[in-house]
């Protein structure tokens, strides 16, 4: 089983000068933003010089280490070292908080710690993976807490080593990813080198992708498949874990700068700089692609955005999660052409057509564990159910949580492997189209019917002055009342509410799914995840709504 490393390598031969890696990195003297770069021959070697001093230190294969390091060139050679070494780096969003990030490396029992001296104080003064961690390496200055500086480490061997990277089993871990936790608290879905492989090639084949590509990676994980695919990585000056407080004009101004062929960006991203084009009559023509991911895109999010793009290109939307992406992608062309008329009619988000190789299935809602697989699960064609997935590159556990791993795959042996269960609602259309309706956990279940969020949403949120809406349930009386929590357009936060609250009651008797939820409640700014800054707390919302209602 190859290396996923072993696609740098091949790009380091194919074009060894062209950069791999471009990072901003603070400003010029001038006060433009000054960037960082290293060539694929250069981050193949620097990667290789790293796995040696990386095991130098008594990093080693199979080896769980946390990695955090924010997006920078020392960002990308330390992952691929770390792969080319058969180390595992356990990646974790940094924004999720210090409770939740002590809890996950409480669950990922990492033996080594790569982190800047900001992650390193933290580590020490919380008593982050105090029982586990027993080699300390610091980007940057280290400060009282010992263990190894990296830039010593670095130095102790001589540039352009020889290094073979291992050649792991087809079982064997590469990474362990945590999950956003927006639906609870975070899991470290186990990546094998199998998976990633898989990974690499379904996004090359689903977009198209070319070496010799720039990609403006504002995400870090995904960023890493940029190298892989032969793509430039343009890092831009951002807060990777605050996208939705980006400058709009800094994303452009790096698009035009670096002749950006492919974007991927979280939602809130995309309308960021969507809402900057609009009002600067601003074009991108050298972007082929966008792609986004986190949370569904509204169809007014996407019309501003490509209406800054040129004929051919789009934005894509590929359907998947953290345990198994993609799983399936629509262009905006056909969502502004065709599905966001149906979205508004009540009919959920439209995801598009699984990957080739991907097999979906919509099952019946079950909160419990399913052990095994069989055909009785299956929904026909238009049913609500939740969807499940066969892939090769779905996760097959989540590290160190058997009762998780448990809920979310069911064993297959006659078809042989497992199904992963998303967690997500939807169904399938007559032409084979998958629809997304919500979460599971996040259903609103009534004495009159279940309601769920994405379908109800979809209506309320063609309303001018909705920036966004989530649906909520709140016990009252014994029973649960659906609710539906507003937060308009910045713009409109002075207008009357009464109004709006009228014209949203009006709209939303006009559908059969919508026309019971008759209370009304505006939220000044929802909670959403750190990671994509889009995925709505709901949980939260229901009990801040809850406090609202007499």
């Amino acid at each position: 089983m190859p290396n996923i490393a072993v696609h740098l390598a091949d790009m380091a031969r194919l074009q060894p000068s062209r950069p791999a890696v471009i990072c901003a990195n603070g400003r010029d003297a001038q006060g433009a933003v000054a960037y960082a770069q290293l060539s694929f021959a250069e981050l193949e070697e620097a990667s290789n010089r790293l796995a040696l001093a990386l095991e130098g230190a008594g990093i080693r294969r199979g080896m769980r280490a946390a990695l955090m390091v924010p997006p920078s060139l020392d960002f990308f050679t330390l992952t691929f070292a770390l792969f080319k070494a058969g180390a595992v780096p356990v990646l974790i969003d940094p924004g999720i908080g210090a409770r939740n990030l002590g809890g996950c490396l409480a669950h990922a029992l990492p033996e080594a710690f790569v982190g800047v001296p900001k992650a390193h104080a933290a580590r020490v003064l919380l008593g982050w993976a105090r029982g586990s961690v027993r080699i300390n390496v610091t980007v940057g200055s280290r400060w009282f807490w010992g263990g190894h500086a990296l830039d010593k480490l670095r130095a102790q061997v001589p540039a352009d080593p020889a290094f073979t990277a291992v050649e792991p089993a087809p079982d064997e871990t590469a990474a362990i990813l945590f999950t956003s936790g927006s639906t609870g608290a975070p899991k470290g879905a186990v990546y094998t080198h199998e998976i990633f492989g898989a990974q690499v090639a379904h996004i090359r084949r689903l977009y198209g992708i070319e070496p010799g590509e720039m990609d403006l990676a504002t995400f870090p994980l995904f960023a890493l498949f940029g190298p892989a695919l032969g793509m430039t990585a343009v890092v831009p000056e951002m807060d990777a874990s605050r996208p939705a407080k980006a400058d709009p004009a800094t994303i452009v101004d790096a698009i035009h700068k670096f002749g950006i062929t492919n974007m991927f960006g979280s939602p809130a991203l995309i309308d960021r700089v969507g809402r900057h084009g609009e009002a600067h009559g601003i074009k991108l023509p050298s972007l082929r692609r966008a792609i986004s991911a986190g949370a569904p895109v509204g169809a007014k999010v996407l019309e501003r955005f490509a209406a800054m793009l040129t004929p051919g290109a789009q934005v894509f939307t590929p359907y998947g999660a953290t345990e198994c992406l993609p799983v399936a992608s629509i262009g905006s062309d056909e969502i502004l052409g065709e599905t966001r008329q149906r979205t508004a009619e009540g009919a959920g988000v439209c995801v598009g057509q699984p990957l080739p190789d991907v097999e979906a299935t919509i099952i019946r809602i079950a909160d419990d564990a399913i052990a095994r697989w069989d055909d009785a699960l299956k929904l026909p064609t238009g049913e609500i159910g939740e969807i499940a997935v066969k892939a090769a590159h779905a996760t097959r556990t989540y590290f160190n949580l058997p009762a998780a791993t448990a809920l979310a795959k069911i064993q297959d042996a006659a078809g042989g492997g497992f199904r992963h269960r998303m967690g997500d609602l939807g169904y399938f259309d007559e032409r084979g189209r998958l629809w997304f309706c919500g979460r599971k956990a996040q259903r609103v279940v009534t004495t009159n019917g279940t309601l769920f969020t994405d379908p109800c949403e979809g209506v309320f949120n063609t309303h001018s002055a909705v920036f966004r809406s989530a649906l909520v349930g709140v016990r009252r009386k014994g029973a649960v009342e659906p609710v539906l929590c507003v937060e308009l357009e910045p713009a409109l936060h002075g207008a009357s509410k009464d109004v709006i609250r009228s014209e949203l009651k009006e709209l939303g008797s006009r559908h059969e799914r919508t026309r019971r939820i008759e209370t009304f409640l505006f939220h000044p700014a929802f909670p959403v995840d750190v990671r994509h800054n889009a995925k709505i707390f709901r949980e939260k919302l229901a009990r801040w709504a809850a406090g609202q209602l007499p």
